[in-house]
């Protein structure tokens, strides 16, 4: 059985008149029989909340074996420092790389139940995290960053190749039940 839980939801912040000044990813736990895999780390400031959601779990960050980075953004990405014992993942398209991180060149099954898949757009090498769980969840990253990406089938402000993401959206809408973006609640579509 796989269980997922979301450490932290995350969301942008946003001056008077709806700029966006500061940004923190949703990260999310998959346990399966014999793995603990995070996805993605986010910020030094969500640290503090990750860490109580941990603790609420009975799972301790050393105990987590494998990071999946969706993309190398540095609000995704700041608490990898937290997991120096876990391999990093991330797709070989990212715009920057990561000292730690191994690549992945094409979609591939992690573990039973668990599939990374490319998602480009937001970044050339945005992946998604797929998850046959209690329901089919894709954890995007910022493929999909907020819940009216999905409603109004918008591809993500920070865009790479627009066309690229709203293909992304579609195949990720095409596989889940539930979408748990990356700066936002997640949420069902079926």
């Amino acid at each position: 059985m796989i269980n997922l839980d979301v450490l932290v939801v995350g969301d942008f912040d946003r001056d008077a008149d709806g700029n966006v000044f500061g940004a923190y990813s949703t990260s999310v736990l998959i346990r399966t029989g014999d793995r603990k895999i995070v996805v993605d780390v986010g910020t030094k400031g969500t640290w503090p909340a990750i860490k109580t959601s941990f603790r609420q779990i009975g799972v301790f960050p050393e105990d987590v074996d494998t990071v999946v980075l969706t993309h190398s953004h540095h609000d995704h990405v700041e608490n990898l420092d937290r997991f120096a014992g876990a391999k990093v993942l991330m797709h070989s398209g990212e715009e920057r790389t990561i000292e730690r991180a191994e690549i992945v060149d094409a979609d591939t099954e992690l573990t039973r139940g668990v599939r990374l898949v490319h998602t480009p757009g937001h970044t050339p090498g945005s992946m998604s995290v797929f998850v046959d769980a209690d329901r089919r969840y894709a954890i995007t990253g910022d493929a999909v960053p907020k819940r009216g990406n999905y409603d109004r089938m918008a591809p993500p402000a920070i865009c790479s190749d627009p066309v690229a993401a709203l293909k992304s959206i579609k195949d990720i809408i095409e596989y889940a039940d539930v979408i748990v973006p990356g700066h936002d609640a997640p949420f069902a579509i079926r």
